[in-house]
């Protein structure tokens, strides 16, 4: 018998997905370490199209990716944690793991 993901679990599975798959590939797809809401919008319309889900998954991750600071919001602009500037001008890799890392880091 399965068991359902309890709520915390849930919120890190969501965080995950978006960054993975809409946040970070927008951050380099537009090269910059701002974006708008609807760029956003538009790239999880995209993902949630291909990959047959619900919009309403990606739109808790983003809420949880401000409270986690990975992400600040200044009315309708999003941009990513400074520390996380260097992986963009490199275009590397910045998985979840590696962005609270270094967001966390004093």
């Amino acid at each position: 018998m399965l068991s359902e993901k309890g709520k915390y679990a849930s919120a890190t599975e969501n965080r995950r997905f978006v960054w993975a798959k809409i946040i970070w590939p927008l951050i380099l797809e537009i090269n910059d370490v701002t974006f708008t809401l609807k760029q956003f919008q538009n790239k999880r319309q995209k993902i949630c199209e291909e990959k047959n889900i619900s919009i309403n998954i990606p739109s808790r991750g983003l809420a949880s990716l401000l409270q986690k600071g990975i992400l600040l919001k200044e009315k309708n602009i999003y941009s990513i944690h400074f520390k996380l500037i260097p992986y963009m001008r490199l275009k590397a890799t910045c998985d979840y793991a590696t962005a609270i890392h270094e967001v966390r880091i004093k």
